[in-house]
């Protein structure tokens, strides 16, 4: 059994559904182990639902990778850190494709603090049914956050750099006010806000503000602990709670913990959010 293989085996996934959940989470380690070999986190930094669930313990499988630069820089090229990742894939045993992908269409927001100014890449993996996960470098980013090193034990002990609790939780109730569902609510985002509002994670208001001028609330009218609460509570009773449920389902391993949601749940929780005032940034 190869080392990656390994780390698969030590999962103990039942299902389908679970063990392509950990196929992912296991080629989202080797990507960033890949990446720590390299000057990429001095430059970028690790964030969302991701970054949540590899580095803080949230009860959930995600999808997706999200980093965001610490500076503006229009000429950053993730693919320069290609070899990076591919070799750490080789030196475990299994190969992978990585290819830039271009925008179908111009957004603004595709995901938890993702805007136009982000590039997209796809890292393929090719087993009896190819599993995919999409790495996203937000080149132009809002500033006003705080980073930590935080350590991950596998494939081995290395640190990357990611956003502390609070400037996360701010790009989560950003993506959450903000993020356009069309037909599919994110019910990820409502999982994490929860999770967060549960672990008495304080909340960033100054991030928050940042990414919102970029997206969303450019007059600023979110401005303080009381408005914030309004556009939430107007935010939760505008969506169907079912679908939420739907959406976040697959990727639980304990379908039961979302048994109590309902709109007055959320609306409860709103209640309870804890704003942080950080000075000197």
């Amino acid at each position: 059994m190869n080392a990656f293989d390994n780390m698969l085996f030590q999962y103990k996934a039942a299902t389908t559904e679970e063990k392509n959940n950990v196929l992912r989470e296991v080629m989202q380690q080797v990507v960033l182990a890949g990446l720590s070999r390299s000057d990429f986190f001095e430059k970028a930094a690790f964030y969302g639902g991701t970054c949540l669930r590899l580095f803080y313990d949230l009860p959930r499988f995600s999808e997706d990778m999200d980093f965001s630069l610490l500076q503006t820089n229009e000429n950053f090229d993730l693919q320069n850190y290609f070899p990076f990742i591919k070799d750490e894939f080789l030196s475990m045993g299994k190969s992978v494709e990585l290819s830039k992908k271009e925008k179908q269409k111009s957004t603004n927001i595709k995901s938890a603090f993702l805007k136009d100014t982000s590039q997209f890449y796809d890292i393929k993996f090719q087993t009896a049914k190819q599993v995919k996960i999409k790495i996203e470098v937000d080149i132009l980013p809002p500033l006003n956050f705080e980073t930590e090193n935080k350590l991950l034990l596998q494939p081995f002990s290395f640190n990357a750099r990611c956003f502390i609790l609070p400037s996360l939780f701010a790009g989560k109730v950003h993506a959450f006010l903000f993020r356009n569902w069309q037909n599919r609510v994110k019910g990820r985002d409502w999982f994490d806000f929860e999770w967060y509002i549960r672990n008495n994670v304080p909340f960033d208001l100054k991030h928050f503000m940042a990414r919102a001028k970029q997206f969303g609330d450019a007059d600023g009218r979110i401005n303080d602990e009381k408005s914030l609460k309004i556009a939430l509570v107007k935010r939760i009773k505008s969506v169907d709670i079912n679908a939420v449920k739907k959406d976040v389902t697959p990727f639980l391993k304990n379908p039961g913990s979302i048994k109590i949601w309902s709109e007055d749940y959320f609306l409860e929780l709103v209640k309870a959010l804890q704003i942080e005032v950080i000075r000197g940034r």
